[in-house]
């Protein structure tokens, strides 16, 4: 199984509470997270883009 850095579950840790609380958006429409894969999704891409130790996007 792939690796992630605490600062990565951090942030995925986040995006779901933030989900569950109904206050996590999605960055492109604006519109309300609803799903818990997305909310993952959400908080691996934020890790990426700060430098965590995140495994690639599978295509």
């Amino acid at each position: 199984m792939a690796k992630y850095s605490e600062k990565a579950q951090d942030k995925v840790h986040k995006a779901l509470h933030e989900e569950k609380e109904g206050t996590l958006e999605s960055g492109r429409s604006g519109k309300k997270v609803t799903s818990k894969k997305q909310a993952i999704a959400i908080g691996l891409s934020e890790a990426r883009k700060e430098g965590a130790k995140v495994p690639k996007k599978k295509d």
